[in-house]
């Protein structure tokens, strides 16, 4: 529907609602959700936003086994009266009114997005009360106890979500060497099942809500559902949710030994490191797993987001942490230095190249259309900068890059799809050099290109230097 149908539908929902005929106001729709719609809007003096999922879709649309609206809206509630401190819930859409399906809640006072939050000096008396205020509302959380509704939620083991991430990823067509290793390692370590607790399901940065006292509400209930409480806590811990402050694992906010250490006390339950680095590798895998449902979703459902495709491309930045969270575990000899860099720019004479092309759309896209948007329409057109980048790198570095990848290759003696298979299988052994060698090249090639600026990226590169 048109944004004057929108309004005007949203308008009337409010007046049968809130039973009140004010004017509606600030209605702008909120930077990022690749489907899953969040509004905000101001009617009868108060603020509120709309959680909302748009008619003919689903909330499992993106492949993550997502819960109903409606039953988030129950779960937000549930938390609520347990002492968690989510939004309170102050409508729910029915199919008369003509939105799709969704809820609308109290808007929360403070700030979501990372970037303006960790090591922002404004922010940092909240920073700093962050581990225990995020240990204490997992606690509250996992204690909820088991009712009628929470027994309506799915339930899988450790061995059965592998599974399905790994039906998943073979379903997409995924042949990543380290994600093949990964998959095997979990397989090989996998926890015994754990007691069925309610856990959040996607407890991190960017989902909580964030004052100048700390945090302010727990957000984004979409991926609800029975677990294991640990997953949750490495879930908090999984690289990519550091938001460029990769030293600290626990949310790029404090260390996970004292996540854990605060949600000890706040549970009193202590956390096993074994479970915890299962489910932190589980976690970080998920993550790259989504990354290429995000790409098929685009590639093959007709949902034609921008937002979909860049994400797709993220699948090099689980590459690298892989790589650097299995360098704990493995051997310390076979982190040997890598004589690596970006290859040197060649001169170009003659016709334009593709690189260039690239270049001046993404300049004019920066320059002239970019400084002219607001909202919605700013993040997508750095969404559009983000893709011209990578499609640039790609053609100046990508023919290099993939020359020395089978060069390896036929040193090693395998091709890509016979090292997929074995390193999935357990055939080929990780901690040959060069096959190890070879895991962290690629992904170091790969993640110039789609992600040169990811903090991983700088990690992996100081711990590889040679000097």
């Amino acid at each position: 529907m048109n944004d004057d149908t929108f309004r005007d539908k949203l308008a009337a929902y409010c007046v049968k609602t809130f039973g009140a005929s004010d004017d509606l106001g600030g209605v702008q729709r909120l930077s990022g959700g690749a489907s899953m719609e969040s509004w905000a809007f101001s009617y009868g003096g108060e603020d509120y936003v709309l959680r909302r999922l748009p008619s003919g879709l689903s909330p499992d649309d993106d492949g993550l086994r997502g819960v109903p609206l409606s039953t988030q809206a129950d779960i937000i509630e549930l938390a609520r009266t347990a002492g968690v401190t989510a939004p309170e819930v102050r409508g729910r859409l029915k199919d008369g009114d003509g939105l799709g399906e969704g809820f609308i809640m109290t808007k929360a006072e403070g700030e979501t997005l990372p970037h303006k939050i960790l090591g922002n000096p404004d922010f940092a008396e909240a920073e700093g009360r962050l581990t225990e205020q995020c240990a204490g509302e997992l606690a509250a959380i996992h204690k909820i106890e088991m009712n009628p509704l929470l027994q309506s939620l799915e339930y899988f083991s450790p061995a059965d979500l592998i599974r399905l991430q790994k039906d998943k990823y073979q379903e997409i067509g995924g042949q990543i060497p380290i994600y093949e290793y990964a998959f095997h390692w979990l397989e090989q370590n996998a926890p015994d099942a754990s007691d069925q607790y309610l856990v959040h399901g996607d407890f991190r940065m960017g989902n909580l809500m964030i004052d100048h006292q700390g945090l302010s509400a727990v957000l984004d209930w979409e991926l609800v559902r029975l677990g294991d409480p640990v997953q949750d806590l490495a879930y908090l811990c999984t690289p990519s949710w550091r938001f460029g402050h990769y030293e600290k694992a626990a949310g790029g906010f404090d260390s996970a030994e004292s996540l854990l250490a605060a949600y000890a006390d706040a549970s009193g339950a202590a956390v096993d490191p074994d479970r915890f680095r299962f489910w932190l590798i589980y976690s970080t895998l998920w993550w790259g797993v989504a990354c290429m449902v995000m790409g098929q979703i685009w590639r093959s459902h007709g949902d034609r987001s921008l937002e979909r495709t860049v994400i797709g491309r993220r699948v090099s930045e689980v590459e690298i942490d892989l790589a650097l969270l299995f360098e704990e575990i493995l051997p310390d000899a076979i982190a040997t230095p890598l004589d690596w860099s970006v290859p040197d720019q060649d001169s170009v004479t003659g016709e334009t190249s593709y690189g260039e092309l690239l270049t001046a759309l993404d300049e004019w896209n920066t320059k002239q259309v970019l400084p002219g948007l607001t909202g919605h329409d700013k993040f997508q057109s750095r969404v559009a900068g983000n893709a011209l980048g990578i499609a640039r790198r790609q053609a100046d570095w990508g023919p290099k890059f993939r020359k020395a990848c089978d060069a390896r290759l036929a040193a090693i003696g395998y091709d890509h799809r016979q090292l997929c298979d074995g390193l999935s299988q357990g055939d080929i052994a990780i901690t040959t050099a060069a096959v190890w060698d070879h895991l962290r090249l690629s992904a170091l090639e790969r993640l110039s290109i789609d992600q040169p600026k990811y903090a991983g990226l700088k990690v992996a590169l100081k711990k590889w230097s040679p000097t």
